[in-house]
């Protein structure tokens, strides 16, 4: 038992001098590249899936589009849960207090499991008319079954998959959270080929390849953290007191704004473009899936700044905090650039990829190019959202959360929409991308003036 203790003491001081010490680029560079490219990897597949599904039509392909908003509703959760805990566990050992650590993700991770069984029991209570009011047509709420009843049965992985990622992120061992998420991705590509082009079990085959990645990536993540974490999972660590559980939704309120918004905002896109066909769904489909790709770049970086910010912030290194607010600022731009100048460029070329309708190429053109300029905006807003939330000032963050897709997108995507049509829905959600960066200087600036330029607190 003392040499147990001895070691996690010992990991704590290992762990407490890399945080505080280590160059904040390159810290921010090893926490945040491993979570990027398992982003890029996840939206790959999620891509992957796009392009299968795309081969089997249009109504098909707009399908995995309705389900995009069911997903993203149901990880809306997920990162509530997942960064919520995951910035307490970073403030707990950067108190050297492995024990409260434990108690916040062991509690995380089995209400992350009460969660998602409740989201499958409900969803197949009221399956249809779900997928109605998320903006299925009659042509496409076939395929929308098929596909939505393996996003139900997968919940609660998915939930707790999230909890595991964001914890062992948070615990500076991105690696481990992107070797499982990499893994279930490779798997569900090979699953996409084998049940979808092998078999020919069409969309439903598509969803049964999702669902079996995620509960193999959520095997290897539980594995990992068992192994590897200072926190440990059980449930004699999950809390008894109400404070906990609530500390943790304050935390993670604004992750699940972000999530939540965009899964309202994406059902009234969905319901928006309905009128103007399939096709019209189809393309912004692809457009929002090629969206998330760029975005996964700043997301990404984003959250290799979220333990460095969480830990130093708490350990009074205040210096070390807003150094690595810029930096993540500006390698946010330069990478997301990077990768949004070419969709900029030949977007009728990146749509074809997924879908060879004359209809959909001719939408999806637009709006791609459209949405590639938006998210160069998300280097100014998605980091310091994501730093005022890891330095435990939720308000803050959820004010800054509400913009992207509440209190901006959903009033530009009427307004333009009604203006004019379906152009107005094609450029909607990169009106509201660049208005959400440049509210977000204020805050940036802000933040930079009023907190101490100096560690000398910690030294006290």
């Amino acid at each position: 038992m003392n040499n147990e203790k001895n070691g996690k003491v010992g990991a704590a001081d290992a762990y407490y001098i890399k945080m505080t010490e280590t160059p904040v680029p390159r810290l921010i560079v090893t926490l945040g590249i491993p979570t990027m490219i398992s982003m890029l990897i996840t939206n790959i597949y999620n891509m992957v899936d796009t392009y299968f599904v795309g081969t089997l039509g249009e109504s098909q392909q707009a399908a995995t589009g309705i389900l995009f908003t069911l997903q993203a509703i149901i990880q809306a959760v997920a990162f509530m849960l997942g960064q919520g805990s995951g910035s307490m566990v970073a403030k707990a050992l950067a108190d050297r207090n492995t024990k409260e650590a434990s108690e916040y993700v062991s509690t995380a991770f089995f209400t992350a499991i009460g969660f998602g069984t409740l989201f499958s029991a409900a969803g197949f209570l009221s399956l249809e008319p779900l997928l109605r009011a998320l903006g299925s047509t009659e042509t496409i709420l076939p395929y929308a079954r098929d596909y939505g009843m393996w996003v139900l049965i997968s919940a609660p992985v998915v939930i707790a998959s999230f909890v595991l990622n964001n914890n062992l992120r948070y615990e500076g061992k991105a690696i481990y959270a992107m070797v499982g998420l990499v893994t279930g991705g490779i798997i569900n590509i090979l699953g996409d080929y084998i049940f979808v082009f092998v078999l020919g079990m069409g969309v439903f085959g598509a969803g049964l390849a999702t669902a079996i990645s995620q509960a193999i990536s959520f095997c290897i993540l539980l594995f990992f953290h068992i192994k590897m974490a200072q926190g440990d999972i059980g449930i004699s660590h999950v809390a008894r007191r109400a404070v906990i559980y609530l500390t943790i939704c304050r935390i993670g309120f604004p992750a699940m704004i972000r999530q939540g918004l965009s899964s309202l905002s994406n059902g009234i896109l969905n319901n928006l473009t309905k009128s103007y066909g399939d096709a019209a769904i189809a393309a912004i489909s692809v457009v929002n899936r090629f969206s998330a790709f760029l975005m996964c770049v700043g997301l990404g970086i984003g959250q290799g700044l979220q333990p460095v910010a969480s830990y130093n912030y708490q350990a009074k290194k205040y210096k070390r905090v807003k150094q690595a607010l810029v930096f993540t600022m500006a390698a946010g731009f330069v990478l997301i650039g990077i990768i949004s100048i070419p969709s900029m460029m030949f977007p009728r070329q990146i749509v074809s990829l997924f879908q060879k309708s004359e209809d959909v190429l001719a939408i999806g053109e637009f709006a791609l190019r459209m949405a590639s300029f938006g998210v160069l905006f998300l280097s100014l807003s998605v980091p310091v959202n994501m730093l005022f939330q890891s330095i435990r000032k939720p308000e803050i963050s959820s004010v800054l959360s509400l913009l992207r897709s509440g209190l901006l997108m959903i009033p530009t995507l009427f307004i333009t929409t009604s203006l004019w049509g379906l152009t107005g829905i094609q450029i909607s959600q990169p009106i509201a991308d660049i208005l959400t960066g440049l509210i977000s200087i204020p805050f940036i600036l802000w933040f930079l003036k009023s907190t101490p330029s100096s560690d000398e607190v910690s030294e006290r």
